[in-house]
């Protein structure tokens, strides 16, 4: 009795492994009325990976597809002309009641002409589509039916046609990454040896210490680079593996080694691999076990090369000796197309047992049983799985800045020449009349510098938003840790570039002398540079690509800054555009920056009459000439904070909701 309670505690706190993309989807864009919907997502860990003293992984997985059709409902487009009536969209038959079985230890090809729906066939059985476009009467697994895309993303993994990759990372990194996210239950030895493991199997541990590389800084080659890619979904030991056109892009001899890679895994492990291929090599075809070929979305073959072979001969054809079966049957597509109701060339499924290897009744009870045991301890398991996941990240994006020489010495030297270069423009200000202006344009200037030297991180976001879309939604991790790894990372970061912008600026200009007037000088700074970030990485969030993501910073700075107040007064703004000047992300350190200065200096005097001794302009005028006639220092500092939560919460909302509709 003693023994089994050790044992439940032990699996209670045991970190889960969570479905990071629905945890935050459930969040934030729930449409379930049932409490207890929501429960069983956001607790996914028992449903993603069941104990391992509970269920031993089965090796032997059939996919069986009936009747599988897809219709695309294009989206109704605004006419141009007010005097041509607009025209609802015809939909587009993409799949047309495709069948076809795929079993253990065999590779099935998904062949035919550009536009037949190859891609989306894998998208669907993958579970890259969303819930309205699901059919649940149309795939199973080991003959139970498939009623939600999220099951089949838990099951199957996919590996898309782009390489989504980062760049700046090691191939070893990038597998011990994707398995430090998706093999949370594993002890960080098995991890690595289960990295090592796979580094060998895909024939990259000569690479194994070289970056990934992209389209600016050269890695890898295209064919290791698409084994990375196959690692990456592998790492989890997924028993069925789709890929779409994993050979595409490649040479012959990479290609091949692809697919020898894909066969040598089925054969090993038993497992179910499906993928699409264009144009595959006479070499390429004694691989796969069967062929499935679509034209205009249905099918025309299914079964292997000789059973195409006796196809085309019993409709009258000679195989060109040059060209195999499969390159010939594209020639003759559409009469393959013709013939297919005269001759039975589909057969769907063999209708012979096969066994039931899903969890049984057994295992599902045991699972219940433990769930209600764990009710207490579940929030703990969670929160340390919480904090793994945003450390792991934390070290990713270390990783990534400081490799990534064009961010960390562009940042490091802009803030520099910056620094030292206002300071020399503006070196020792007087205190006279003359240098109030000065002081006011140094702030406004240092403001819009700074908040303009953050767009440089824009393409980088952009880099990472496409493997952040990827990972998340295979459930590596959640949105809302990939923001709070990226805060704290960047937090000492930007700190760090703001000091030494802050330093010669300060001293070099002779601004206030007090000690606490130059700290306040530089957590401003700081304040400053955290808010332009988060603005950046809000747009990078909402631009498609980098030229409109730059000409929507471009267009917001520009906007902010003619609002600040230091053009045009508070009061001279017109009131359909003075939302503007409460939201200008220039109005509060400008504030902030000229309280610092002049509060305590407020009752010196700046400017006195050419004869006698009467002063004109003091400390406290310069402050009430822009409405600051009370110490808001704190206050502007709370908004700036405010500011800078707001726009990556805003940026959260954003990619969750990307997330949980993306098909990468």
């Amino acid at each position: 009795m003693q023994n089994n309670q050790i044992n439940i505690m032990e699996a209670c706190l045991k970190p889960p492994r969570l479905s990071s993309t629905e945890d935050d989807s459930v969040i934030l864009f729930s449409t379930s009325n049932s409490p207890e919907e929501s429960i069983s997502h956001s607790s996914s860990s028992f449903h993603h990976s069941p104990p391992p003293s509970l269920h031993q992984f089965k090796t032997a997985y059939k996919v069986s597809v009936r009747n599988l059709s897809y219709t695309l409902h294009p989206q109704k487009t605004t006419p141009f002309s007010f005097f041509q009536p607009s025209q609802k969209p015809k939909p587009l038959n993409i799949l047309n009641s495709v069948s076809f079985v795929a079993r253990s230890s065999e590779i099935v090809a998904v062949v035919g002409p550009s536009g037949t729906g190859k891609s989306t066939l894998l998208r669907i059985i993958a579970g890259r589509v969303k819930g309205e476009d699901f059919d649940p009467k149309s795939i199973s697994i080991n003959d139970q039916p498939m009623t939600s895309p999220a099951q089949l993303r838990k099951t199957c993994g996919f590996v898309a046609q782009e390489d989504n990759l980062l760049p700046m990372l090691t191939v070893r990194e990038t597998l011990l990454f994707s398995a430090k996210f998706r093999l949370k239950e594993m002890t960080p030895k098995d991890r690595e040896l289960r990295v090592e493991s796979l580094l060998q199997e895909l024939g990259l541990l000569h690479v194994a210490h070289s970056f990934v590389g992209g389209e600016e800084n050269r890695g890898i080659s295209g064919g290791e680079r698409k084994r990375v890619s196959i690692g990456v979904d592998m790492i989890h030991n997924p028993p069925i593996l789709l890929l779409d056109e994993p050979t595409s892009g490649l040479d012959s001899t990479s290609a091949l080694q692809v697919i020898e890679l894909l066969s040598s895994i089925v054969k090993a492990k038993q497992r179910t691999v499906v993928l699409s291929i264009h144009q595959p090599s006479y070499r390429i075809l004694q691989y796969v076990s069967k062929f499935l070929i679509l034209s205009h979305g249905a099918v025309v073959h299914n079964g292997s090369l000789e059973q195409l072979e006796g196809t085309i001969s019993k409709l009258g054809f000679l195989i060109p000796t040059q060209l195999n079966a499969l390159e010939f049957s594209m020639e003759i597509i559409q009469g393959l197309e013709d013939s297919i109701s005269k001759y039975d060339t589909c057969p769907i499924e063999e209708k012979e047992p096969f066994p039931n290897l899903m969890w049984s009744e057994d295992e599902n009870r045991g699972v219940q049983i433990l769930q209600s045991q764990c009710t207490k301890e579940i929030f703990g398991s969670l929160c340390y799985a919480y904090l793994i996941e945003i450390l792991f990240l934390c070290l990713r994006f270390w990783k990534i800045i400081y490799r990534t020489k064009q961010l960390f010495l562009a940042r490091t030297m802009q803030a520099l020449v910056g620094g030292f270069g206002l300071g020399s423009v503006y070196i020792k200000v007087t205190r006279d009349e003359g240098g109030v202006a000065e002081r006011l344009g140094l702030f406004a200037f240092s403001l819009s510098f700074l908040l303009s030297s953050t767009v440089e991180a824009l393409p980088i976001y952009l880099q990472e938003r496409s493997v952040l879309m990827k990972e998340a939604s295979r459930g590596a991790y959640r949105i809302s840790s990939y923001m709070i790894a990226n805060t704290f990372v960047f937090l000492p970061f930007l700190f760090v570039v703001s000091t030494l912008f802050a330093v010669p600026v300060y001293w070099l200009v002779g601004l206030n002398p007090s000690l606490s007037a130059f700290t306040f000088f530089t957590f401003v700074v700081w304040l400053i540079v955290l808010m332009a970030s988060s603005l950046v990485l809000f747009l990078s969030a909402v631009a498609p690509d980098f030229i409109s993501g730059n000409s929507l910073i471009c267009t917001v700075l520009g906007a902010f800054f003619l609002f600040s107040g230091y053009f045009i007064p508070k009061e001279s703004i017109p009131k359909y555009w003075l939302f503007m000047y409460y939201v200008s992300l220039y109005r509060y350190p400008l504030d902030a920056l000229l309280t610092n200065e002049y509060w305590n200096v407020r009752n010196e005097c700046f400017s006195h009459q050419i004869e006698g001794s009467q002063c004109l302009i003091t400390g406290f005028d310069v402050l009430k000439s822009r409405g600051l006639e009370r110490d808001n220092r704190w206050i502007n500092v709370g908004i700036m904070l405010g500011f800078f939560v707001l726009y990556r919460v805003l940026c959260w909302i954003i990619l969750a909701r990307k997330a949980s509709k993306t098909t990468i």
